[in-house]
């Protein structure tokens, strides 16, 4: 792998090059971190736009994207920036245009109809007007949303908040309420000089040794050593075993275990009654002989 991104044609020219092919349309350019960003006027968009794609040497065929930025301080306040690629000479360019609520920028639909959606969007998120946008419709948010919530004034809670009503089965619309209980946040970090307790912090109310720094009043300390004391639990003497007598083993327990020991079976003498009866083999047949039968 030659380059750990993909490799893009110089920007050497380019400027030059969009400046003699806009004319009037161009404002101004810059070239800041390997990218070119060409500031034109509103009205000439569309002549201007046809010309990057069709003059020689600049060829840029498709329209990436369309994006909003939002300045509330100046008198136009958004940025509409269309991002360009040329396939052929492999290269991005940036143009620039100025508007506010009321003044609407020219559609480059009859350009790139892919314009459509994306003029769709910067409508939706910033309320900025395309002129020649046969569907000016919102496309993100829903139809009843109102404002615009890519504006810098627009409100992070937004207006009205949406549920499913299970009594009127459908979607319902409310103002927004915020739950939380307390919505005073203090900052200051607790460790840094903060007047207030925090809850649970009162357990832990105890200087590390006497005579240590502590927060707490006499009273408190007073308290805490009488609950330490009240708690005070009895510490089992360790148990070890360094003699016999530890242990319970010695001659006391060795004579005791040879009484219960059980002394061994003695094997009982076998006589030849006691074998001839154990062998079946040996025993004395008491069948008595087949009479013979006789020839009469």
């Amino acid at each position: 792998m030659s380059s750990p991104a993909p490799v893009y044609a110089a920007n050497d020219g380019v400027i030059e090059a969009a400046r003699a092919a806009l004319g009037a349309a161009f404002l101004d350019a810059q070239d800041k971190v390997g990218e070119v960003t060409l500031n034109l006027s509103r009205d000439g968009l569309v002549a201007a736009m046809t010309a990057l794609r069709d003059t020689p040497g600049l060829e840029y065929q498709q329209l990436m994207e369309i994006a909003g930025v939002d300045y509330p301080e100046r008198p136009e306040r958004f940025d509409v920036c269309y991002h360009l690629l040329s396939v052929t000479r492999n290269h991005r360019l940036r143009v620039r245009v100025t508007t506010n609520e009321a003044q609407p920028v020219p559609s480059v639909t009859s350009i790139w109809p892919v314009a459509g959606w994306l003029e769709r969007e910067v409508y939706d998120m910033y309320g900025v007007l395309f002129e020649g946008n046969a569907d000016l419709r919102r496309i993100l948010t829903d139809y009843g949303f109102r404002g615009h919530p890519q504006r810098k004034d627009f409100p992070l809670t937004g207006f009205v908040e949406l549920r499913y009503s299970e009594e009127t089965k459908r979607v319902a619309y409310e103002p927004v309420r915020l739950a939380q209980d307390f919505r005073s946040f203090d900052f200051m970090s607790p460790w840094e000089g903060a007047e207030y307790v925090l809850p649970g912090d009162e357990k832990g109310a105890q200087p590390e040794a006497k005579g240590a720094p502590s927060p707490v009043t006499a009273d408190q300390l007073a308290k805490a050593d009488k609950a330490i004391a009240a708690n005070k639990v009895d510490v089992i003497e360790k148990k070890t075993t360094e003699k016999t007598s530890d242990t319970g083993a010695g001659e006391p327990a060795n004579a005791q275990a040879a009484k219960r020991t059980r002394s061994p079976r003695k094997p009982q003498p076998q006589n030849d009654t006691t074998s001839a009866d154990s062998d079946p083999a040996k025993k004395p047949s008491t069948r008595k002989p087949r009479a013979k039968k006789s020839d009469s």
